[in-house]
């Protein structure tokens, strides 16, 4: 079995968010393989997701987007468990990109939202964001409601 380096520990912690036991245990499964070892930790990260989905979420935040040219923009209502984890870094960036997503794909619904490839990194859906998230926070998250707003709508 090939060595683990701190390194690779380092560069899959700061990746993933994942403990140091989680990422050397992938690195030993995955024979010290970083990519295999990060699809591993990701593909714990979403049964880790799956697990928390019953959880109730009585916390979160209403986020606003705007965009540039002040014609369109979207109201998103992201909901958590604990209005510390409603306060984090990752919270509020999972806000606005969910809005930026509603801005530009106008979904009609929720969960045609989750369905929808993310604008800023396309083969990836909205829902597995989200999942990424939940992995991170350790905490259920629920994409509540979305508008849209824009002027002359076209959508």
């Amino acid at each position: 079995m090939p060595e683990i380096t701190l390194d690779q520990i380092k560069q899959l912690r700061a990746e993933t968010s994942a403990g140091v036991m989680d990422v050397k245990r992938a690195l030993q499964e995955s024979s010290g393989d970083v990519e295999k070892a990060r699809k591993i930790l990701q593909e714990q990260g979403i049964a880790g997701a799956a697990k928390r989905s019953g959880r109730e979420v009585l916390a979160g935040l209403v986020h606003a987007y705007i965009h540039g040219s002040g014609t369109m923009g979207a109201l998103v209502e992201i909901n958590c468990e604990t209005d510390f984890v409603a306060r984090t870094d990752e919270f509020k960036n999972l806000a606005h990109e969910v809005a930026m997503q509603v801005t530009a794909m106008g979904p009609k619904s929720v969960e045609e939202l989750l369905g929808q490839e993310c604008i800023k990194d396309p083969g990836k859906k909205v829902s597995e964001l989200i999942k990424a998230v939940i992995a991170k926070t350790g905490e259920n998250i629920v994409v509540r409601r979305v508008t849209r707003y824009a002027i002359n709508d076209s959508f």
